[in-house]
């Protein structure tokens, strides 16, 4: 086990302490009317929730449902509960406009997802489900069936605040399913088996950046710098690597950050003196772009916007296995 800051070390038994309070003054869970599939991990941000998120509200609609998201809205400054609507992420956070736009579904903000939830189902015409983004840890909400990613990191690292786990990995038994990357299947399944319960099934997700044409790769030339303000952003600059992307330096800024022209003008300096031909970023990132800023970056090149897909390396058997569980818990209720 591993820790990102040693020193922390001693407030450990703290957090774990205080999370053995929350959890024994827990109530009962307040419930919907639909059915409610959280997708969460232990993590703090990184582990791919989003791109996931995306995938399962595109593959309900795929099959007939009618789905919506609730999101906490993170670092929003608009109040109450709210429908995202255009591309204001000051107002609802940056991934709820992320999916409203990639999954082309009605997304709900409010840190009370339970008063979300119900505001979306006033207002819908038919019964659906409800995507809970980001909710392993909201468990004010009853949900039928609960996703959680897990990456090869997450099993190596600590508690917070020395870490960057939210809870123990013991918390995987409460899993109904487990995403886990393709590329580290080998290293992380087997790893699982003693973590989560029986009958806690696994699931195999492939992740790709996807490039716009025509020029895919190339769209900001041969030496673009490299910019983002998400969790985990190495990741991303090896991606970037990986697909043939001569990144010649890389921005990393805290996830969620909100970009003030003053950071723009900062990364096209950098950008000027290295001699690069524009800039690559992420869609995350792009979607808290203004227009003044993304005019300021073009004066020196292009600036490419690289999506980030997640998909299910066998979609059929995840929405099977998926609705039978759905299925199984609203008749037990």
């Amino acid at each position: 086990m591993s820790a990102r800051r040693p020193w922390a070390w001693p407030l450990v038994p703290v957090y774990r302490a205080v999370l053995a309070v929350k959890d024994a003054l827990r109530g009962e869970p307040k419930r919907l009317q639909w059915p409610v599939v959280s997708v969460g991990s232990l993590s703090a941000g990184g582990a791919g929730k989003t791109p996931v998120v995306i995938a399962l509200a595109q593959m309900l609609k795929s099959r007939g449902w009618s789905v919506d998201v609730l999101s906490r809205g993170y670092g929003r400054s608009g109040s109450g509960v709210e429908l995202v609507t255009g591309a204001d992420t000051a107002c609802f956070g940056d991934e709820p406009v992320l999916i409203s736009q990639r999954a082309n579904v009605p997304v709900w903000v409010n840190a009370d997802r339970c008063a979300a939830g119900k505001r979306a189902e006033s207002e819908a015409k038919v019964r659906g489900i409800h995507l809970l983004d980001d909710g392993f840890q909201h468990r004010r909400l009853a949900r039928a069936v609960d996703v959680v990613l897990v990456t090869s990191e997450d099993l190596d690292d600590a508690l917070l605040p020395a870490g960057n786990l939210r809870e123990p990995l013991n918390a995987l038994q409460r899993a109904d399913f487990v995403a886990v990357r393709e590329e580290e299947m080998d290293y992380v399944a087997p790893r699982l088996k003693p973590l989560v319960r029986e009958g806690t099934l696994i699931w195999t997700v492939r992740r790709k950046l996807r490039f716009p044409a025509p020029l895919f790769v190339f769209s900001a030339g041969l030496r673009p710098v490299a910019f983002c303000a998400i969790a985990r952003p190495e990741g991303f600059a090896a991606m970037l690597k990986e697909a043939g992307c001569g990144i010649v330096d890389t921005i990393f800024l805290r996830d969620h950050h909100a970009y003030l022209m003053r950071d723009i003008e900062r990364i096209v300096e950098l950008a000027k003196e290295l001699n690069a031909t524009g800039f690559v970023t992420t869609e995350k990132d792009a979607v808290k772009l203004t227009a003044a800023m993304r005019a300021k970056l073009e004066t020196l090149g292009p600036v490419m916007v690289v999506a980030l897909d997640a998909e299910f390396v066998f979609p059929e058997r995840v929405a099977r296995e998926l609705e039978e569980r759905i299925s199984m818990k609203q008749e037990k209720i």
